[in-house]
């Protein structure tokens, strides 16, 4: 029996029932539920395997098959291009009590250009929080780059009530930036 399972990519699990076994396969993993006992085992061809109790397989699999619509993925990160418009987003921004996020980066930069769809993720979770900018350094006037103070790229900067709060500068992986950048912008949204 087959059957088509719904998810981010469409998976094409086969089942072949024995015994007391029930397994299901898409290739690289197969999974094996004993009904006696009431657990899954997941395992992959390399011998690697983990075990599940029924009930946590089945709950896994009823939120895992359906996204989440009612937020999106990800956040586009608006561009700044000139002093005039930061000012303009800062001024907002103070209205509102809401803190900033301004990517500095470079499309040379290869960190850069890694990182900034992962702070377009990360933005999707603070979408009524905290806005998220980016300036491309060769794009802007050099007066806009003086006023962010930038030295290094990728810089990630926190800007709350017209000024520069707190800063990550991300040399490093991109998962231990943003989770630096998380814990910055918790520190000034709690």
């Amino acid at each position: 029996m087959s059957v088509l399972a719904a998810s981010t990519a469409q998976i094409l699990y086969s089942e072949v029932h024995h015994n007391q076994h029930q397994i299901a396969s898409n290739g690289a993993r197969r999974c094996f539920v004993n009904r006696d006992f009431g657990s899954v085992l997941f395992g992959r061809r390399n011998g690697e395997q983990r075990r599940l109790r029924r009930r946590e397989f089945r709950m896994g699999t009823e939120a895992g098959f359906w996204p989440d619509l009612s937020r999106p993925a990800m956040v586009e990160m608006e561009s700044i291009e000139d002093s005039e418009q930061l000012d303009r987003i800062l001024a907002h921004a103070q209205e509102l009590s809401q803190p900033v996020l301004i990517d500095w980066m470079a499309t040379w930069c290869r960190k850069c250009i890694y990182l900034k769809p992962k702070l377009e993720k990360l933005g999707a979770d603070y979408l009524t929080k905290v806005k998220f900018y980016y300036v491309d350094v060769n794009k802007v006037p050099q007066s806009l780059v003086k006023r962010g103070n930038i030295s290094k790229m990728p810089t990630i900067q926190l800007w709350k009530d017209g000024e520069m709060k707190a800063e990550v500068i991300g040399g490093h992986k991109a998962w231990l930036v943003i989770e630096e950048v998380r814990e910055m912008i918790h520190k000034f949204i709690l």
